[in-house]
């Protein structure tokens, strides 16, 4: 097996994603608010899954020795250098979550929930523990817990396919043409719409086939790791559909509301 079978295993699930009537639903600000309360949770899980493959791939330990692998280690600290230490709009570093964090609060989004988890993370309280006074959809919860369970394995190559295949992403242009007809002069949603073509511009670069043969490498020639692979990069997939389902759900239920 290689990435490419893996790909093709998963094909369905990805076209699901990619035609997913949440994209149709999403017709103003206010929805896109919406997307975005559901949505930094996985902003937020997505660097403890990087962090996690930078533990395995650099070395974060004193006294220091030299990577076993420096091109994983290279393409590893490439992404934790823009995803946690890039520009933003004002050409100050920060992460992109930060950058997604306060978006939501200038669109107006409600950011009590990502803050409390954050707060309560601080306290040194388990991710279990977090989300039981928390008050998300299951979905949300479930998504997060998946995360940390493959973290949790302690396996490069189940995270790393996570990483790879289980991050599809939104589609920003659907965004910025919401922003633009609400906002032409850029003038309320600047931090929003800087981020996304932030992201339109990272996603043109060489990031993805770096990724692939990241699980090619990591897999080898080792049967059962591919076929391992291949189940985690399904399960990643299914539940960012569960969570594109819950999003709906809470838009058409607000349009029905509004009409």
């Amino acid at each position: 097996m290689e990435s490419s079978v893996i790909e093709r295993e998963t094909a369905a699930l990805r076209s699901k994603l990619g035609s997913h009537p949440m994209y149709t639903n999403l017709l103003s600000v206010a929805d896109i608010c919406t997307f975005m309360e559901y949505h930094v949770f996985a902003v937020w899980d997505f660097m403890s899954l990087l962090k996690s493959l930078q533990r395995h791939f650099t070395t974060i330990d004193v006294p220091w020795v030299p990577s076993k692998n420096p091109k994983l280690a290279r393409f590893i600290n490439e992404i934790v250098l823009g995803e946690e230490s890039d520009l933003n709009e004002l050409g100050e570093p920060s992460s992109h979550f930060m950058m997604y964090l306060q978006a939501m609060e200038q669109t107006g989004a409600d950011t009590s929930s990502i803050r409390s988890l954050l707060h309560n993370l601080s306290e040194h309280q388990s991710i279990e523990a977090c989300f039981s006074t928390l008050e998300v959809d299951e979905r949300v919860s479930n998504f997060v817990r998946f995360t940390f369970d493959v973290i949790q394995s302690n396996q490069p190559h189940l995270i790393a396919s996570a990483f790879t295949f289980g991050r599809e992403d939104i589609i920003p242009e659907l965004f910025l043409s919401i922003l633009k007809g609400a906002d032409t002069e850029n003038a309320k949603y600047t931090k929003l719409r800087y981020y996304l073509e932030r992201h339109i511009e990272i996603d043109g670069d060489e990031h993805g086939p770096i990724a692939l043969s990241m699980v090619a490498e990591l897999c080898g020639d080792d049967a059962q790791k591919w076929t391992e692979a291949a189940a985690v990069a399904h399960d990643a997939l299914q539940h960012r559909i569960y969570l594109w389902d819950a999003i709906t759900e809470k838009i058409v239920l607000k349009h029905t509301i509004e009409n």
